[in-house]
């Protein structure tokens, strides 16, 4: 299995599945098509308050964005051959409408969760005027 930082968008193609693991935490699986030809399709995976709100809100032909780690999982096959699964394990959920309004889901907030910086404050942070030789 190898992890990785992913940001996809595309269309949900296969609606959530909400189940429950023995420890009654929610997980929420659906599917996102990433491309136009039906050709690339993206196991998206949900965990807790983010399963529950996913599986409540999504639905087939809903366009989303998705934030999370890509899992690369690989399976031996009946007939001896591997075969390689590609997940992403969702940190944030946005499903995106049409027009100017997007509704945010709910992200599972982590410790390498993005960060939202406003541009103006990083711009002032960054630049001392005094600096500056014209």
């Amino acid at each position: 299995m190898t992890l990785a930082k992913a940001f996809v968008t595309g269309t949900v193609v296969k609606a959530p599945e909400k189940r429950f693991t023995q420890n009654d935490m929610a997980i929420a699986g659906f599917t996102v098509n990433i491309d136009k030809t039906n050709e690339t399709l993206l196991r998206i995976i949900a965990f807790g308050q983010l399963a529950d709100t996913v599986a409540s809100t999504i639905n087939v032909g809903d366009d989303v964005a998705v934030e999370g780690k890509l899992q690369v999982n690989t399976y031996k096959m009946p007939d001896g051959k591997d075969k390689k699964v590609y997940e992403i394990s969702a940190n944030f959920v946005e499903k995106m409408t049409a027009g100017q309004n997007s509704q945010a889901v709910v992200s599972n907030p982590s410790e390498d969760s993005l960060v939202s910086f406003n541009q103006d404050e990083i711009a002032q942070d960054l630049i001392d005027e005094d600096e500056i030789p014209f």
